[in-house]
C-alpha cells in the first residue's frame, strides 16, 4: 500500500538508518508466531485487537502485524507486511519534522510521535489515519506503531466545517470563509511568479430589500436572497470562463454579498463584473408567483496586494459601497483615493475638533467693517482660524460646519467670544479718547440652542469689561428666519442687553423684510452675491471699466437698493460684503450702504494688523 502526505516534502536522507533487506535484521513473524518484542501474556491481546498496530524493530523493519493492520492497508496476510519498512507503509518519510521525530522514537531519545496521514489504499480509495509511535518496555526493543482510520471523524469535521463556513440560505461561503479565502488571494499574490499579484473585489448589497423583508416576511426574503445567489454565482460563473478560476461570491451577511477576483487584471475587468452584476439584477424575480425587482449598488476596488491587507481592502470596499448608495444608488462606483483622502481627512478632523480646543490651537483673525461715508475703521469681525498640527491653518469652511455636527461648536464659540471681546476692550484701552470699536462674533444656531448664550455673553462681558454696545452677534438668516421659541427669546435678551443682532448673508435665504420687523435685528449683511455684481461703472469704459467688460447686472442694483431703503425704514443699518473694488464701493456708497466689508479694505489679519491700521488712522477708502 502506498501513501500520500499532506503536503510534499523532500525525499529523506535515510543514510545512517538501520538496515532494511530482508533477512538482514531480525527474523520477521507471522501473526500470533514468534514476537520477541511482545511478553507472551500480550501477544494473543496484539493479534486480536481491533486497533491496528505493528511491532517495528530498532532498524525501522515491521517485525509483526496484526490482521486489523493488514485489512486497513490492504495487505493479503499479516505475515506480507512483515519485514517491510515501516516509515514507508504510512508515509512518515512525508514530511522533515514527522521523519525526524520518527528517527527520534526509534533511537529512544524521545517518548512518542502522533501525526495524521492520507493514505491510499490499493482499491484505489483514500483513508484519513492517526500514526501513533511509541516505545517498546526497555527502550531497546523497537517501537509500536499504531494506526487509527480517522476518515470518519475528518468527514464529519469537513461536514461541520462547510456548515460553520458556508450561509444557509444561499448556500454559499459566509463571511468567515470569504475572509478567510481573502487573506490566502493576498498572500498568493505577493508570492506567485506567475500571477498578476493583483486582487479585485466587488462589495454590493441590494436597493430595497429591507422594505421586502418587511412586508412580505422573512421566508419571502430568504428566497430572494437564494435567487440572487444564482444569479451572482452565474456571473461569476461566465467572468471565470476561459479563465483559470471564477470569482468567489460570498454572502457576507444581510443583503450584503462579495465578489473576488484573484489574480485581476485591472480595473477594468473588476468594473466589467459589476456591470454585469447589475444587468443581472435588473430582471424581476418570479418567486412563487410573486413578481418581485430590486437593484444594487457596488463598490468597486481593485489593486496590488502589496502594501494593502484583507482588512484595508474591505473598509475601501466599505466606503466606495457608500459613495454608491450616496450617488444614487442601483450603479458601481470605483474607488477614488483622493475622495477617500477627503473623507480621511473629514474624520481626522472631526477626531481631533475637540482635542485641539482644550489645546489651544484656534486663532482670530479679524476683517475691518468701514463706514462707505469716511472710509474709517467703525468695528471689526472675529474670523477663527485652525492651526492644526498636520493639516496647518484652516478656514472656517473646512471645520465649522463638522463642530456644528458633533456639538464641540458650543466650547469653540464659548472661546471665540471671550477672545473676540477681550480683544476689542484691548483695543479700547489702548486708544482712550478714540471711538471705540465694535466687534462681531458669528453665532451658530446649535450655540443657542444646546446652551446659555445669554448667561454665557453676560459672563464675558463682565470678564473682559466691554460694554455690550460694542459687540455684535452675527446668525444666518436661515437660521432666524425658521426659529421659534427658544432662538427668538434669547436673541430678544441679547437685545435688551444692548447688544446688537445682524443676520448675515442677507439675500440668500428668505429675505422676508416683513418678519425682520418682528426680530431683535439691528444689522444686515447683505451676501458678496449681489456686490459681485456692481463690478464695473458702466460698460462704456466709466470708474472702474474700460470699455470692453461686462455691464453691471441692473437687476442686482435694484434689488439691492430696493431691500437698503426698505432695512433704513425698518431702523436697520446695512453692511455690504465682498466689497473688492472701488467701484463697487462708489456704487454701495450711492446707494446708501452704512459700511463695507471685503478685500479692498483689508483681508483678514491678526490683530497686531489691526492695531497699527488704527494707529495709522488712515481711511481705507
Amino acid at each position: 500500500m502506498s501513501g500520500t502526505s499532506e503536503g510534499p516534502a523532500p525525499a529523506p536522507d535515510r543514510q545512517g538508518q538501520a538496515v532494511t533487506e530482508r533477512g538482514a535484521g531480525p527474523s520477521p513473524a507471522a501473526d500470533g508466531e514468534a514476537l520477541p518484542a511482545l511478553a507472551p501474556a500480550y501477544r494473543s491481546a496484539f493479534t486480536a485487537a481491533p486497533l491496528a498496530m505493528a511491532v517495528v524493530a530498532p532498524d525501522g523493519l515491521v517485525i509483526g502485524a496484526n490482521a486489523t493492520l493488514a485489512r486497513l492497508l490492504g495487505a493479503a496476510r499479516p505475515d506480507a507486511l512483515a519485514g517491510k519498512v515501516a516509515a514507508d507503509l504510512v508515509d512518515l518519510a512525508a514530511d522533515p519534522r514527522s521523519w525526524q521525530a520518527y528517527r527520534e522514537v526509534l533511537r529512544g531519545r524521545q517518548a512518542v510521535l502522533r501525526c495524521t496521514r492520507r493514505l491510499k489504499h490499493p482499491d484505489g480509495h483514500s483513508l484519513w489515519a492517526q500514526v501513533t509511535v511509541t516505545p517498546l518496555t526497555g527502550g531497546d526493543q523497537g517501537v509500536l506503531l499504531s494506526v487509527a482510520d480517522i476518515s470518519a471523524r475528518r468527514e464529519l469535521q469537513a461536514r461541520l466545517r462547510h456548515l460553520q463556513m458556508h450561509d444557509p440560505v444561499t448556500r454559499l461561503p459566509n463571511r468567515s470563509l470569504f475572509f478567510e479565502r481573502l487573506t490566502t488571494a493576498l498572500e498568493t499574490a505577493l508570492t506567485s511568479d506567475t500571477g498578476t499579484g493583483r486582487v479585485g473585489l466587488c462589495y454590493l448589497d441590494l436597493d430595497g430589500f429591507k422594505a421586502i423583508n418587511d412586508t412580505l416576511g422573512h421566508r419571502v426574503g430568504d428566497r430572494l436572497l437564494a435567487a440572487v445567489a444564482e444569479r451572482l454565482t452565474r456571473c461569476a460563473d461566465e467572468a471565470g470562463f476561459n479563465r483559470t478560476g471564477a470569482p468567489l461570491v460570498a454572502r457576507l451577511g444581510g443583503d450584503e454579498f462579495a465578489l473576488l477576483v484573484e489574480d485581476s487584471t485591472g480595473t477594468e475587468q473588476v468594473a466589467d463584473l459589476a456591470e454585469s452584476v447589475l444587468t443581472a439584477l435588473q430582471a424581476p424575480f418570479d418567486l412563487s408567483g410573486q413578481r418581485l425587482s430590486v437593484s444594487a449598488s457596488i463598490g468597486v476596488v481593485e489593486r496590488h496586494a502589496e502594501g494593502t491587507n484583507a482588512t484595508g481592502l474591505m473598509q475601501a470596499a466599505d466606503t466606495t459601497l457608500y459613495w454608491a448608495k450616496a450617488d444614487g444608488k442601483s450603479r458601481w462606483t470605483l474607488f477614488d483615493p483622493e475622495r477617500n483622502a477627503h473623507r480621511m481627512t473629514r474624520q481626522a478632523l472631526v477626531s481631533t475638533l475637540r482635542p485641539g480646543i482644550e489645546r489651544e490651537e484656534f486663532v482670530l483673525q479679524y476683517q475691518p467693517l468701514v463706514g462707505m461715508s469716511d472710509g474709517q475703521v467703525r468695528g471689526v469681525e472675529a474670523l477663527v482660524r485652525w492651526d492644526h498640527p498636520q493639516f496647518g491653518m484652516l478656514s472656517p469652511n473646512r471645520f465649522v460646519g463638522l463642530a456644528e455636527e458633533d456639538g464641540s461648536i458650543v466650547p469653540l464659540g464659548r472661546w471665540i467670544l471671550r477672545t473676540a471681546c477681550r480683544q476689542a476692550r484691548r483695543w479700547q484701552l489702548d486708544r482712550p479718547g478714540e471711538p471705540p470699536l465694535f466687534v462681531s462674533v458669528n453665532v451658530a444656531v446649535r450655540q443657542v440652542w444646546d446652551s446659555d448664550l445669554v448667561a454665557d455673553v453676560a459672563r464675558i462681558l463682565a470678564e473682559t469689561g466691554l460694554e455690550p454696545g460694542l459687540l455684535q452677534l452675527e446668525l444666518t438668516e436661515s437660521a432666524l428666519m425658521g426659529s421659534a421659541g427658544r432662538p427668538i427669546k434669547a436673541l430678544q435678551a441679547l437685545s435688551d442687553m444692548g447688544v446688537r443682532i445682524a443676520i448675515d448673508d442677507f439675500g440668500t435665504g428668505y429675505s422676508n423684510l416683513a418678519y425682520l420687523s418682528r426680530l431683535p435685528v439691528s444689522v444686515l449683511k447683505l451676501d458678496g452675491s449681489f456686490v459681485r455684481g456692481f463690478q464695473y461703472e458702466d460698460a462704456l469704459g466709466g470708474p472702474g471699466g474700460d470699455g470692453d467688460r461686462a455691464a453691471p447686472n441692473a437687476a442686482d442694483e435694484v434689488i439691492v437698493e430696493a431691500m437698503v431703503q426698505l432695512a433704513h425704514r425698518l431702523g436697520l443699518s446695512v453692511t455690504a460684503e465682498g466689497v473688492e473694488t472701488a467701484a463697487q464701493a462708489a456704487r454701495l456708497r450711492r446707494i446708501g450702504c452704512d459700511t463695507g466689508q471685503g478685500w479692498l479694505y483689508s483681508r483678514p489679519v491678526p490683530p497686531d494688523r489691526i492695531t497699527t491700521l488704527l494707529t495709522d488712522n488712515a481711511a481705507l477708502l
